[in-house]
């Protein structure tokens, strides 16, 4: 069964001195401010459309993870997935970076590089993302 999930935004003024709220709709969990500023230099309590980005794709690719790795007998006992999304003004996302640490009873570096190098490719959220560079680094704790 299909799913569709929903975000609004509503933005006043122009891009470099105006501001905008962006809500979650779907999940009902909040609106978060967001302006220039926050995207092109500090956050100061704002997000941007990266940060929002890096969440989907931490949250997707640990899922992805998580679901190959007890598919394979090898269940994780934890992972941390960070993901560094990197925005140039001018150019837009040039990278992405993932970066996790798990815990896996039974599985050595290599079998968990493996694993990790397959939820990047596969996770539905990168897939969406392949017209940039996604990056990864995986270890175990």
């Amino acid at each position: 069964m299909a799913t569709t999930r929903h975000a609004h935004t509503v933005w006043e003024g122009n891009l470099l001195e105006g501001k905008g709220v962006v809500s979650l709709d779907s999940s009902g969990i909040g609106s978060y401010d967001v302006s220039w500023p926050s995207r092109a230099e500090a956050a100061n309590g704002k997000t941007s459309p990266e940060e929002l980005i890096a969440a989907a794709h931490s949250s997707c690719f640990s899922m992805a993870l998580s679901h190959g790795l007890a598919g394979a007998g090898t269940p994780p006992t934890r992972l941390e997935t960070k993901a560094d999304v990197t925005f140039q003004p001018g150019e837009g996302i040039t990278g992405i970076h993932l970066t996790v640490k798990g815990e896996v009873p039974g599985l050595d570096e290599a079998g968990f590089a493996a694993a990790a190098e397959d939820a990047k490719k596969n996770c539905p959220v990168s897939q969406a993302l392949t017209g940039t560079t996604i990056t990864l680094s995986a270890e175990l704790a």
